[in-house]
């Protein structure tokens, strides 16, 4: 499989004008289906990095979200100022993840053998940040509530992120996508089907829909970095290494949260959910890394490299996402991860 250029950036302005964000001028226009207004924000720029997230969130809608849910809109999809914006604010985020600096024991993988270890070890760091271990301690029924408000789970819309992932792959990394997916839908059980179990989560213990003014820009961020892997084809390598780091790191995660349930008295329905996933995540986890990985950088040795890199790039948002939501409850101190993150 030949991987495929990035695209070519576009030239830097020279300045950013001090207009209103440009992500509720594309909402309007979005929203009242009006073409002119879309292709009047050919040369705007985002006023800020949240004013950027939300622009790209709300393209990857377009490309990601139920037709119910995006209307008419949809079919702007590939209207040529949405590209324009999207490219544009792809290759200011993509600048600064690619600016992360590489662990020393990953930076070098290469091989199949390699590359494994890298993602068991970026697995390894931060697998139970503090943020969980606080849940299941010491955390108000009320603030575990609030933070799984804003978790949203330890794969929300994962099933579509490995639909999309497996495009173009084949053999075992396919079917073992094809495997993961079918967990994802109950094994053909749609009591079973994981977003179905998580609604009954939601309904079991109240949790509120957070709107996306009252979300950090880091949650907003762990969001819109599923739609920069899912609609880039070119990200693909990126995006396999991403969603296996997710494997890896969800269990142990959900088993803590589940020791929360269990100290607060959480209802019956609120556990299937992180139940599953606590117990078939570490296989997901394994197998991700044995039947995806390995088959695939086998066979073609440049994925290896990009592959941790989207885990590198996946434990960065993440972090920047829970140190925020840590501060925020006033869980424990945590330590800056910088702005490239967001």
């Amino acid at each position: 499989m030949t991987l495929a250029p990035p695209p070519a950036p576009i030239p830097p302005a020279t300045r950013i004008p001090t207009t209103p964000a440009l992500a509720d001028d594309l909402a309007a226009a979005l929203r009242d289906d009006d073409a002119a207004a879309l292709d009047r924000l050919a040369d705007r720029h985002p006023a800020d990095v949240r004013d950027r997230i939300r622009v790209l969130l709300q393209i990857y809608a377009l490309h990601t979200e139920p037709l119910e849910r995006v209307g008419s809109a949809a079919r702007h999809q590939h209207r040529p100022v949405l590209a324009q914006l999207k490219q544009r604010c792809e290759n200011a985020w993509l600048k600064e993840l690619e600016s992360l600096a590489l662990p020393a024991d990953v930076a070098h993988a290469t091989t199949a053998d390699e590359t494994v270890a890298a993602m068991r070890s970026l697995a390894a760091r931060d697998r139970l940040p503090e943020v969980y271990k606080w849940l299941a301690r010491r955390a108000s029924w009320d603030d575990v509530v609030r933070f799984l408000a804003l978790e949203g789970g330890p794969d929300a819309g994962f099933d579509d992120l490995v639909a999309a992932c497996q495009i173009g792959l084949t053999g075992a990394p396919k079917m073992e996508l094809a495997t993961n997916y079918w967990d994802e839908m109950g094994n053909g059980s749609p009591d079973d089907v994981h977003t179905t179990l998580h609604d009954r989560l939601v309904a079991a213990i109240g949790m509120p829909e957070v709107a996306v003014d009252e979300q950090p820009t880091t949650a907003l961020a762990r969001t819109a970095f599923c739609g920069l892997l899912a609609t880039n084809r070119w990200l693909q390598p990126e995006m396999l290494g991403a969603l296996g780091l997710i494997e890896l790191q969800a269990g142990p995660r959900c088993r803590l949260v589940l020791q929360a349930f269990d100290r607060c008295g959480a209802p019956a329905a609120a556990y299937p959910f992180y139940e599953i996933h606590a117990d078939v995540d570490p296989r997901h986890g394994k197998d991700w890394l044995d039947k995806a990985i390995v088959p695939t950088v086998t066979s073609h040795p440049e994925w290896g490299p990009r592959i941790v890199r989207g885990a590198v790039w996946r434990s960065a948002v993440n972090a920047a996402f829970l140190d925020e939501v840590t501060e925020l409850l006033g869980a424990v101190s945590a330590p800056s991860r910088g702005t490239a993150a967001a």
